[in-house]
């Protein structure tokens, strides 16, 4: 595995890569890595020539009051494991690289972006989306790889993509979880034991919904409520957000008439944490 910093180093490296054929596919990361990214990591090796993958704690798409100065990172241990999992290049930017003096340029998109998420982190999806762009261009894959934990997160780059017409293929990876049905988050490493088993609340919750619509409910408002009813059972747990939303746009449904998503943000300690589960409704 070879490992570069400069934009001019990488573009060098994939421009004899592709001169010789081979399909190149990258996942973006910020770094700390889980078995969430390393499945990213292993599904684009079996499907490209050339993995890339990269690591840069974007200050963009963090707000005031957030984690970026105590943001996790072990960069020795993620080399170590991007290195096992079969990647070629490591793209290890400084932030002087990726933002230089006097760079000016946001790019934001409207609609998918505006609730969930986006509601509660006024900006995130801004720093998302600009950085996003900033590294496709950079390393111009055929594929990019995202995982569908940050499901919003996910769409979002979907439409980027579509929109401003760039031609790598965005493709999604199912969430990983920890045994105990935990969503895989390089934040967990914030939770205490005691905290851990509050944040179980978020993956739980799902079954309290699927039990609900077993017994015919189907007004969101009487779901959400008994799903903030189990997750304020849990000591730690402060709820950010619950939303039942259409998978594709996601746009708020009142009722369930068919295929929802079910996406919540919970504070748990310092930690928050975020997960979703689509729901497939038989009518």
């Amino acid at each position: 595995m070879k490992t570069v910093s400069k934009i001019e180093d990488i573009r060098k490296e994939l421009n004899k890569a592709r001169m010789d054929g081979l399909r190149i596919g990258f996942v973006p990361t910020m770094g700390f890595l889980h078995e969430g990214h390393l499945s990213l990591v292993r599904k684009c090796r079996d499907e490209n020539d050339i993995v890339v993958v990269s690591i840069f704690v974007n200050p963009a798409q963090f707000g005031a009051g957030e984690d970026l100065d105590s943001y996790p990172s072990d960069i020795k241990r993620d080399t170590a494991l991007l290195e096992a999992a079969g990647t070629n290049i490591l793209f290890l930017p400084e932030r002087e690289e990726i933002y230089p003096e006097g760079f000016s340029t946001n790019i934001s998109v409207a609609g998918v972006s505006d609730g969930l998420c986006g509601r509660s982190r006024p900006g995130h999806f801004d720093g998302v989306c600009t950085v996003v762009t900033k590294l496709l261009n950079i390393v111009q894959p055929e594929r990019a790889y995202f995982g569908e934990k940050d499901y919003q997160q996910l769409q979002v780059i979907k439409r980027l993509a579509r929109d401003l017409n760039i031609p790598s293929e965005i493709i999604g990876g199912s969430i990983i979880r920890e045994d105990d049905g935990l969503a895989m988050s390089s934040r967990n490493v914030y939770l205490t034991p005691e905290q851990r088993e509050s944040a179980l609340s978020l993956n739980r919750s799902f079954k309290v919904v699927q039990d609900a619509l077993k017994e015919g409910v189907e007004d969101v408002s009487e779901l959400r409520a008994d799903v903030e009813e189990f997750i304020n059972s849990h000591e730690y747990a402060r709820i950010d957000y619950i939303e039942f939303v259409d998978p594709e746009f996601l746009r708020p449904v009142r009722k369930i008439e068919g295929d929802f998503l079910m996406a919540l943000a919970v504070y748990v300690g310092k930690a928050r944490l975020i997960d979703n589960n689509y729901f497939e409704v038989q009518k």
